[in-house]
């Protein structure tokens, strides 16, 4: 588990802070945060609801209780019917020819929404680990997995401040790479290659930024620049290596996407 120190220097890198500048919010001096992030010493406990204001988090989030606050999502999941349908993303269909469930590989799915993906995968004989910050999307995920008979590790997760433990075969992402802040993505994607055994893969998709594709308003995505994804892996074998654009009909309102795939394999240097 990550340290308080630990969670308070990602959190504050996050934000953009340096150590004075998180020490002048506080009112304290600059040392006694870089104690903190060297775990030479903790936060005095009435600076906790204060200091959690203003890293953008809560207490418990920086204890190391990992619960998310209620996400954007929720209302969608609300429904009964599922709001990305139930059918496998095809991404699943193109790891499995890479990788078959000859065994029970360990997979994470970061950002599994309704758990579509994670329980067609069980289903399919992996052994999967899916998280995602909206609790209607989980809640909604353990009922498909009883449906289908199938034992899935589903959890509700912030993923900014989720620690990765052990050692997957596949890490799978759909729909949430996009949400990274720029000044963290590659040391998030560092974080999945560093918990991807060797010959395993990453199964990613992100939106990329196009100038010449109008954004959607309120829109609180980070795109991706073109290739940016696909540099992030420069070192691993490429099995996808892909941009797409397509129409979508979101909000009821025709426009069109651009989206990176790529599946790449951790391979020995």
């Amino acid at each position: 588990m990550r340290t308080i120190g630990e969670t308070i220097k990602k959190r504050r890198k996050l934000l953009s802070f340096t150590q004075q500048e998180l020490a002048g919010k506080l009112n304290i001096s600059a040392q006694a945060v870089s104690k903190w992030e060297n775990g030479a010493a903790l936060p005095d406990l009435v600076l906790m609801p204060r200091l959690a204001q203003v890293l953008e988090t809560t207490v418990d989030s920086l204890l190391g209780y990992h619960g998310a606050p209620v996400s954007k999502y929720d209302e969608r999941y609300q429904g009964e019917e599922f709001y990305w349908g139930l059918n496998p993303n095809q991404l699943c269909y193109e790891l499995m020819k890479l990788k078959p469930p000859t065994r029970p590989y360990r997979v994470l799915e970061i950002g599994c929404g309704e758990g579509k993906d994670a329980v067609f995968l069980a289903r399919c004989g992996y052994r999967v680990k899916a998280f995602d910050e909206s609790q209607a999307g989980i809640d909604k995920a353990l009922l498909l997995a009883e449906k289908n008979g199938v034992q899935v590790d589903f959890f509700k997760a912030n993923a900014l401040d989720y620690q990765i433990e052990g050692e997957y075969d596949i890490i799978f992402s759909s729909g949430f790479f996009d949400y990274l802040p720029d000044n963290i993505k590659r040391e998030f994607t560092s974080m999945l290659k560093g918990h991807t055994v060797v010959g395993g893969l990453n199964v990613i998709n992100a939106f990329v930024d196009k100038p010449f594709m109008k954004k959607k308003e309120g829109q609180q995505r980070t795109p991706w620049k073109s290739g940016e994804l696909f540099m992030c892996y420069h070192e691993w074998l490429f099995h996808k290596c892909e941009q797409i654009i397509f129409d979508c009909n979101s909000g009821g309102i025709p426009h069109q996407h651009c989206m990176d795939v790529l599946i790449a394999e951790k391979v020995l240097e």
